[in-house]
């Protein structure tokens, strides 16, 4: 049975008994090119030396001269004694003109029995075709890997989502803007490495494996050093080892790295993720406000060319000064609950229940406030906004406000109802750190398993002294799906994790 191989084909559906014959078929020609001592797979190298783009960005230059390429065949239409193929690489595709005169009479049989989905090294001179295609005309092609699966045809690609995921090989052949995203993803974590480093931080990395997870409220995972005979986690922040790293006298620190959290999947969440945080001595919340607005305004500017971009049907517009406002005045302006009038939690309590907000018995004035902002206000703060001034029972690792004790110098940052940054005047007082642990303690042992845990390691460090700091965190997935349109964190992490198949 042979592959339909022209260009122009419609979409034909394929039997289970008709794809296993043709996969038998692949087998079968491999088997008769080892035969003939043509064992594609005994190629180690190939000497590249052009991509498709340089060709196409640059066809003056590379008119009339010889280029070695590699790459998948995508597509071939064979015209008797000389045919057609388009050859897909890194950056692109471009066609390639073969001929039984040019290859040889070897070569070209060879040529008409490939299919599509092998990776074939072509040298050839650049040229136009009369049709004003740019393309190469081949003086050899050589088989380099044989495709023993067939690629969902090309005009109608891999559609199924989650086969997609699962097969993001599969996905980047057929359905090259998902390539685009993952090379601006690239480019946007080295735009922000570029930022960072040019205001003096120091990009360091500190341990996946830790003794107790911190610096955030969340499940972790938990696996056993066997050498050790201890019990470790996977952490699920960087935010403890990069303080200490201020303690020590580092002032400007950032680290992008993979965190891990034991919760659910959804289109916002991956079990495990890339942060990135910085800590900068001598300065505060304001002054992560001002870093975090040029961070998203620069790395936008550098990736897009635009500091503009439309996410979830809204033109976001990072140009502009972000909105600032604490939560106190937005729940208000969202609910009609002014929280500065509310004297205690039995009071938050009572107007919770009328405004239908759910509470657990353990909830104190402040989270009950944390939780009216997820009910009223998260879904209106579409343009880029600053909330700030958390409740204290929210944010154990911030500062105090000076003049309003039960609220933290701490502020996130929402664009189209979602949470992109997470920053803090950090709390450098260790006596009152130690009463925020015990608190988180006491959470814990009312059944919240994401309280922290007591670090005392970290409250010894804090102990010989930190100086007034300032902390961000940025989600790089979600930020990455801001930049890209991506409507699910899958479609900004390569390998999202999955179910097994056979679960």
């Amino acid at each position: 049975m042979a592959e339909n191989t022209n260009e122009n084909m419609e979409e034909v559906v394929i039997s289970k008994e008709e794809l296993n014959e043709l996969l038998k078929v692949r087998r079968e020609k491999l088997e008769k090119l080892q035969n003939e001592g043509k064992d594609p797979f005994k190629i180690v190298k190939y000497p590249v030396d052009t991509h498709s783009s340089d060709i196409k960005n640059d066809y003056e230059g590379y008119e009339g001269k010889e280029v070695v390429i590699g790459g998948r065949l995508m597509a071939k239409r064979v015209m008797g004694k000389a045919s057609f193929c388009n050859v897909q690489d890194r950056n692109g595709n471009i066609q390639c003109y073969v001929s039984r005169n040019d290859i040889g009479e070897e070569s070209y049989a060879d040529f008409k029995k490939y299919d599509i989905g092998d990776i074939l090294g072509i040298k050839g001179i650049v040229f136009k075709t009369k049709m004003g295609e740019i393309s190469i005309h081949a003086s050899e092609v050589v088989l380099l890997s044989k495709s023993l699966q067939i690629l969902p045809e090309k005009f109608h690609g891999l559609k199924d989502q989650e086969l997609r995921y699962r097969q993001r090989y599969v996905d980047l052949i057929v359905n090259p803007e998902v390539k685009d995203v993952f090379l601006k993803r690239s480019a946007i974590i080295r735009e922000i490495r570029n930022f960072l480093d040019a205001k003096g931080f120091l990009e360091v990395e500190t341990p996946t494996l830790q003794t107790i997870p911190g610096g955030a409220s969340a499940r972790p995972f938990i696996t056993h050093h066997n050498a050790l005979d201890i019990d470790m986690y996977c952490r699920i922040a960087l935010e403890l080892p990069l303080k200490r790293l201020i303690v020590g006298g580092l002032e400007r620190v950032y680290e992008i790295g993979r965190v891990f959290r034991n919760e659910g999947i959804d289109i916002r969440h991956n079990p495990e993720f890339t942060l990135m945080e910085l800590y900068q001595a001598f300065t505060d919340y304001h002054g992560m406000m001002d870093i975090t607005e040029e961070l998203f305004r620069t790395v936008c500017q550098k990736v897009n060319g635009t500091t503009t971009v439309n996410y979830g049907g809204y033109d976001i517009d990072l140009g502009k000064p972000f909105a600032r406002i604490t939560m106190t005045e937005a729940v208000k302006q969202y609910s009609g609950v002014d929280f500065d009038e509310i004297k205690d939690t039995e009071e938050a309590k009572k107007i919770a229940k009328e405004k239908g907000v759910e509470f657990e018995e353990r909830h104190a004035k402040g989270d009950i406030l944390n939780l009216f902002f997820e009910e009223f206000v998260e879904k209106n703060l579409i343009q880029p906004t600053f909330i700030m001034d958390y409740p204290v029972e929210v944010s154990p690792l911030t500062k105090r406000k000076p003049d309003k004790p039960e609220l933290t110098e701490r502020f996130e940052l929402f664009i189209v109802g979602r949470e992109y940054g997470n920053a803090y005047s950090e709390l450098n007082d260790p006596i009152d750190q130690r009463a925020r642990f015990d608190h988180q303690a006491k959470m814990r042992e009312m059944g919240d398993d994401e309280a922290n845990l007591i670090d005392e390691d970290f409250m010894l460090a804090m102990e010989y002294g930190m100086p007034p700091t300032g902390g961000l965190g940025v989600g790089i997935d979600r930020f990455v799906m801001l930049l890209t349109g991506a409507v699910s964190i899958r479609d900004a992490i390569i390998f999202p994790t999955m179910k097994p198949i056979d679960k």
